[in-house]
């Protein structure tokens, strides 16, 4: 079974009447455009018949909201549909190594040449150019490199990473969408296109501003555990509690500090907030307490307080949180719970789109057609395009 018919203009966010073509990958330029989905734009997803590496399915969330076709990149027909996109497109995104696109015939050149407001968005580990932009990487190679990996975690043997979390979406997809709106803003104005350049590695750099900042004013110690947000004090640090779980407490401010050392009921002992010598002693007297209740009991202690305290949960909990289901944070959508669009609009509120496709090409006649191709049945006797039954 096949969906027979897409209609563009469906969305409901800011971004409703954006048109972008996504020539498929993985990680954050998929991260990307499932951002700009939910804001409202159509996307269409271009990808090589049988799709790509970790990628694809009805639960693959970093694929929601847009349809899926299955091209074959590597016959030169496929190009030229891919141009005929672009024409009426007003973002395209890929994320190849330097010069793929080009050789493929959509490189930015053909792009531009095409449509000239065009914003076309790269994608990249290391960026279109330097001695390591045709090297092969991953999340915590591009974010070891900024300088940003060796401050995480709070363990002084080695560094730890946060998923790939810091690299592919921080600094990866969450820079390229910037780019790609400012861009746009930009393109309205002088009415022509260009080209955006997002790296991983620029965009983690620029995530750890503030950590350069304290290095450069020298309030920021090169070693881990040792700073004032990475577990170096113990008012913003991670503590046991009786059963095995844990509690997040980020104290700073002196009156955030007064209200948690209150509630957790070690007022008359705890030594003064900034007594440096004594943060050993601190730190042994908030875990010792801590251990004295489960988390729930210290749920009900803290919650909706100035304590700065929260429960770390596991995902599969955390749709539960009374804050996180009264703001909706995470909802169940074809049977699949998921997060919501983020941020929130007053007026263009955004909503989820259509879920993702089991397979690549799933959409491919449907999509095409929308998208204004004259000639798929053609494309797909050719084989140029690939049409497969949706599940």
């Amino acid at each position: 079974m096949t969906l027979e018919k897409i209609e563009l203009g469906q969305g409901t966010g800011p971004l409703r009447g954006i048109k972008v073509v996504e020539i498929a990958g993985i990680g954050p330029g998929p991260h990307a455009c499932t951002i700009l989905a939910d804001l409202g734009a159509d996307v269409i997803r271009v990808e090589r018949p049988g799709g790509q590496l970790l990628s694809g399915g009805p639960t693959d969330l970093l694929t929601r909201g847009r349809p899926s076709v299955a091209l074959n990149l590597k016959d030169p027909a496929a190009a030229q549909v891919i141009l005929d996109l672009v024409a009426d497109a007003d973002v395209l995104i890929e994320g190849m190594r330097p010069g793929v696109a080009e050789r493929l015939g959509v490189g930015p050149d053909a792009c531009l040449a095409r449509n000239p407001r065009l914003v076309y968005g790269r994608m990249t580990g290391w960026g279109q150019d330097g001695p390591w932009s045709q090297a092969a990487g991953h999340d915590m190679n591009y974010i070891a490199i900024t300088g940003t990996l060796h401050g995480l975690g709070q363990v002084n043997e080695k560094p730890q990473f946060p998923a790939n979390l810091v690299g592919d979406f921080g600094g990866g997809s969450t820079y390229l969408v910037i780019g790609i709106l400012a861009a746009l803003l930009e393109a309205k104005v002088s009415g022509e296109g260009q080209v955006v350049d997002a790296a991983i590695v620029d965009g983690t750099a620029h995530l750890n501003t503030m950590l350069a900042a304290f290095l450069a004013g020298g309030t920021f110690k090169e070693e881990r555990v040792s700073n004032l947000l990475d577990g170096g004090t113990p008012f913003y640090s991670i503590y046991e509690t009786a059963d095995g779980e844990h509690m997040s407490v980020g104290a700073l401010e002196p009156q955030f500090f007064a209200a948690f050392v209150d509630l957790l009921g070690i007022r008359e002992q705890v030594p003064g907030q900034l007594e440096f010598d004594r943060f050993d002693e601190m730190r042994d007297l908030i875990a010792a307490r801590f251990k004295e209740k489960t988390r729930d009991e210290w749920c009900a202690v803290f919650d909706g307080t100035d304590a700065c305290v929260a429960p770390i949960l596991k995902l599969s909990e955390a749709v539960d949180h009374p804050h996180m289901k009264a703001r909706e944070i995470l909802v169940e959508k074809d049977g699949i719970v998921q997060p919501a669009p983020a941020p929130r609009f007053s007026r263009t509120e955004a909503t989820l789109g259509m879920a993702p496709a089991p397979k690549a090409g799933a959409h491919t006649r449907a999509a095409l057609t929308a998208w204004g191709i004259a000639n798929v049945d053609d494309l797909l006797l050719q084989g140029v395009a690939v049409q497969v039954a949706e599940e």
